[in-house]
């Protein structure tokens, strides 16, 4: 059992936001398993789908980014499922825009859904992986950053971004260790 949380925002005007990275890089997770989100539970959009004969929880926590934690313990408990087998998805304006960095455990940085995450589960020991979004050049405050749209001259390099991400979740779930999945997609 596994679950993937995409983190994000629900409404629509956030849909090609920065802050909206998790939940395309979850969906793209969907598409390669090809299911859909069908199902409202634990305060989150739901797919559910097998990889090798292991159930896979993907969501979508409509909670909002800032309580993304509620979301994720809900489907922690629910699922019965252990710290190490939760893999979060999520933009991360530390990172150069389009990298892709995974670890096994860590803090949330500055990252507030993160935050959220760690708070309400009380755990850091599950594999994160982080989607770049800094822009060198860009000079707007953080928040206002984050809740703006993708440039379209980058789009491109997101979704690339958000596609790796998806792969490097599923390498995960077929058993591949975090230290080898951050070799192939770390970069």
């Amino acid at each position: 059992m596994y679950i993937i949380v995409g983190l994000g925002n629900p409404e629509e005007k956030y849909l090609k936001t920065f802050h909206n990275m998790g939940y395309i890089a979850v969906g793209d997770v969907a598409e390669k398993l090809g299911v859909k989100f069908k199902k409202k539970e634990c305060e989150s959009f739901v797919a559910e789908a097998f990889v090798r004969g292991e159930k896979i929880i993907l969501a979508r926590p409509v909670t909002y980014m800032n309580a993304s934690g509620r979301a994720v313990k809900q489907l922690m408990n629910k699922y019965k499922c252990p710290p190490e087998h939760l893999i979060v998805i999520y933009d991360d304006y530390d990172l150069p825009k389009g990298s892709v960095r995974i670890r096994p455990s860590g803090s949330a940085g500055t990252h507030n859904g993160m935050r959220s995450v760690i708070a309400e589960t009380g755990v850091q020991n599950f594999p994160r992986i982080r989607i770049g979004i800094r822009d060198s050049e860009s000079n707007i405050p953080i928040i206002n950053y984050v809740l703006s749209e993708v440039k379209k001259e980058d789009y491109e390099l997101f979704i690339s971004a958000c596609g790796r991400s998806a792969e490097a979740a599923l390498a995960i779930c077929n058993g591949e260790s975090v230290e080898k999945v951050m070799t192939s997609y770390n970069g």
